[in-house]
């Protein structure tokens, strides 16, 4: 059977383009599902029901208050993830109604904890990446 991830159905789309379109970012399976990374450190991770823990989401890296913000804020949206929640991680559930906005909001603050930091300065300065 192929990987279900291959696919460009669902929120799965959203997902890659959102991530993708952060400079310099790509995509690696590891675990069996699709990870996004910068310069090889990882900001995002798929879970497709990892584990049989019932949701189809998204892990992105970030700060504990971060975390605590959205997670207080929305519990039905966001949750903290096994493994890398005490790290501050957030879960973004996409099997809900996804706030997309949100969402990029946090990719994008994801990719910047994860990016080097020249690169991050060539972001904050809108020199498009080479």
């Amino acid at each position: 059977m192929a990987h279900p991830l291959k696919k460009e159905a669902g929120p799965v789309k959203q997902v890659r383009k959102i991530c993708l379109a952060l400079p310099e970012a790509t995509e690696k399976i590891a675990w069996g599902e699709p990870t996004w990374r910068v310069r090889d450190k990882m900001f995002g991770q798929y879970d497709n029901n990892h584990h049989n823990a019932g949701r189809v989401a998204i892990w992105f890296k970030s700060t504990l208050e971060a975390q605590e913000m959205y997670v207080s804020a929305d519990p039905e949206r966001y949750f903290v993830p096994p493994y890398v929640g005490m790290k501050g991680w957030i879960g973004v559930r996409l099997d809900v109604d996804v706030d997309w906005d949100a969402f990029e909001e946090i990719a994008t603050e994801a990719w910047r904890l994860a990016a080097p930091k020249k690169l991050l300065a060539t972001f904050d300065a809108g020199v498009p990446a080479t």
